[in-house]
C-alpha cells in the first residue's frame, strides 16, 4: 500500500512539473526564447518513463516488501529543494533548455551556490526513490543512465549559456 501511494505521488508530482513546464514554455517562447538540446529531450522523457516502469516491475518481483522511512523523509527534503529551485527560476524553470538573449542569469536561491542545482536534485532523486524500497537494480541502472543523459544535457545547457549574450548576473 505504501508503494502504491508513494509511486502515485511521484507520478502526480511529475505530471504537475510537466504542466508547469509547458506553461513556462509558452511564456518563454512568447518572450523570444530559443530552445537548445531539443534532439536529446525525447531521450530525457523516455529515461524518466522507463525509470517509473522499472520501479514498478522491480517492486512487483520482490519477495519481501520493506521500505526506509529515513529515505522517504530525505526524498521529501529533496522535493523542498526542488521547490526552492522552481521558485528561484520562476517563469524560467523548464524541463527543456530555453534561453532568452540578453536576459541575465539568475543567481538567487540555490543558484547562488551551484551552477546546476536542479540536476543535483534529480541525481539524488533517481538514486533515492528506488532505494526507499530496496530496488537496487533500478537505483544503479538508472543512476548510470541518468549520468550519461546529464553529461549530454549539461553540455547543451552550458553551450546555450555561452552562445547567449548575458548581461550582469541577477
Amino acid at each position: 500500500m505504501i508503494f502504491i501511494l508513494f509511486i502515485s505521488f511521484i507520478i502526480l508530482l511529475r505530471i504537475g512539473e510537466l504542466i508547469l513546464s509547458k506553461s513556462n514554455e509558452r511564456w518563454l517562447v512568447k518572450n523570444g526564447a530559443v530552445e537548445f538540446g531539443d534532439k536529446h529531450y525525447p531521450f530525457v522523457v523516455s529515461l524518466h518513463i522507463l525509470f517509473l516502469i522499472s520501479l514498478i516491475v522491480e517492486y512487483s518481483r520482490q519477495q519481501t516488501v520493506t521500505y526506509s522511512l529515513l529515505l522517504i523523509i530525505i526524498y521529501f527534503l529533496l522535493i523542498g529543494l526542488k521547490t526552492w529551485v522552481i521558485f528561484s527560476l520562476g517563469k524560467f524553470w523548464n524541463t527543456k533548455i530555453y534561453h532568452i538573449q540578453n536576459i541575465p542569469l539568475i543567481k538567487k536561491g540555490p543558484y547562488k551556490y551551484f551552477k546546476h542545482p536542479n540536476y543535483a536534485i534529480v541525481i539524488a532523486e533517481i538514486a533515492i526513490i528506488p532505494l526507499v524500497f530496496h530496488l537496487y537494480f533500478t537505483a544503479i541502472a538508472f543512476t548510470l543512465f541518468n549520468m550519461i543523459m546529464l553529461s549530454v544535457r549539461i553540455k547543451e545547457e552550458n553551450k546555450a549559456m555561452q552562445c547567449c549574450n548575458y548581461g550582469e548576473l541577477v
